[in-house]
């Protein structure tokens, strides 16, 4: 695992498009895994100026998101659907059938769960995996368990996550209870993972997930056991890590 530091969330969001922009350059048919969240806006916002430059072609990459909220339309303004065509999708060179949301409206969620997954096989897997990080270590909408779940499946939304995304919607009685979500053997079996994490309110989760045992508790800290993982952290994230640092050689 690479722990990259950056002083501001600029910085971050800099470093971890070069990333994603030499995986298309260097594999222009590459399968990327896309997250959404606050933290990887940033990232999107570097890719299209990339793009509007001349510099990035994704005209030949597929996509596959982590997650999409159960029982919101893809019209929704707050499906995750309509976040990825608001911030990135529309302002570069990707056709629509290029790239894959889970369904939040399907009738059988079984089988699309299940046709999820086929789909990412068939495009024979992700090359490139980006993560995002909840304060209680989720990592997609795998929320702490007993135990690590495998493939895409629902999931019944803790409430810390709720509280989180709250801020996304009018009140927080709208924001769905419910998300399907890729699993943590999905995301296990991208070839490399890029984990963004920013503000000081992640500083402890990543010293956990980094640092501790690998429990389903802590959906993150399974990342320690991937042979690929850049870790790419601002100040705030980072703090722990640091004053842990400082401390052991002070």
């Amino acid at each position: 695992m690479r722990i990259v530091l950056s002083d501001t969330y600029r910085d971050m969001s800099r470093k971890a498009a070069y990333i994603v922009a030499s995986q298309i350059i260097l594999n222009p048919r590459s399968v990327l895994g896309f997250a959404t969240g606050e933290t990887p806006l940033g990232l999107y916002r570097m890719l299209i100026s990339m793009y509007w430059a001349g510099d990035l072609d994704f005209s030949g990459i597929t996509t596959f998101n982590l997650d999409e909220y159960y029982g919101l339309s893809e019209e929704s303004p707050y499906s995750y659907r309509f976040y990825m065509k608001k911030n990135l999708f529309q302002h570069i060179n990707i056709r629509e059938d290029q790239w894959h949301i889970p369904r939040g409206t399907a009738e059988n969620v079984e089988e699309e769960c299940r046709r999820y997954d086929r789909a990412i096989e068939k495009a024979g897997g992700i090359d490139l995996q980006i993560l995002g990080l909840g304060v209680d270590g989720h990592i997609g909408f795998n929320e702490p368990d007993e135990k690590f779940e495998g493939g895409t499946h629902l999931v019944e939304l803790q409430e810390s996550t709720l509280k989180a995304n709250a801020r996304f919607f009018p009140s927080p009685e709208e924001v769905p209870r419910f998300a399907l979500s890729m699993g943590i053997k999905t995301i296990m079996k991208a070839k490399k993972i890029l984990l963004l994490a920013s503000g000081a309110s992640k500083a402890d989760v990543i010293y956990e997930a980094l640092q501790g045992e690998v429990i389903p508790e802590l959906p993150a800290s399974i990342l320690q056991l991937h042979p690929d993982v850049t870790c790419i952290l601002d100040g705030g994230a980072a703090s722990r890590l640091e004053k842990e640092r400082d401390e052991r050689f002070s």
